[in-house]
């Protein structure tokens, strides 16, 4: 699907509305997602950190367990955004969770909180030479 330029900036600021509910205690980074399934669903996460670091969950993977349980088999947009002054990047955790649930349909805008700046991605572009379900 085709997404408009006033269609990514109103779900970037979905995105941003959420940021104030990262539970961030230990690095104060928050960060956003909001995941549009392939029915048009929407589905958020924020980031969740954890006093042991290694169990601190992305905003992203947040946002596509939250879409699973959902019914969620494919991502159709996910709008990734932070406090940053130019576009997030994700994780590489995160890219290849998103390419698990991704196609070359799929389209990834990574934004910022501080300005109006984001760019859009596919999966291939993100996660170049990617391994996949394809593969087992």
């Amino acid at each position: 699907m085709k997404y408009t330029d006033q269609e990514i900036r109103d779900y970037i600021k979905k995105a941003n509305d959420i940021l104030n509910k990262a539970y961030v205690p230990y690095s104060k980074f928050q960060v956003g997602a909001v995941l549009i399934d392939e029915k048009g669903n929407i589905h958020k996460g924020i980031n969740v950190e954890n006093a042991s670091f290694g169990l601190t969950i992305c905003a992203e993977r947040n946002a596509i367990s939250t879409a699973v349980t959902e019914g969620m088999k494919k991502i159709s947009l996910i709008v990734i955004t932070g406090n940053t002054e130019e576009p997030i990047s994700p994780c590489g955790m995160c890219r290849q969770v998103i390419r698990e649930f991704s196609d070359d349909e799929t389209r990834i805008v990574l934004a910022s909180s501080k300005t109006d700046k984001y760019t859009v991605w596919t999966v291939d572009e993100i996660l170049p030479y990617s391994f996949g379900p394809e593969h087992l």
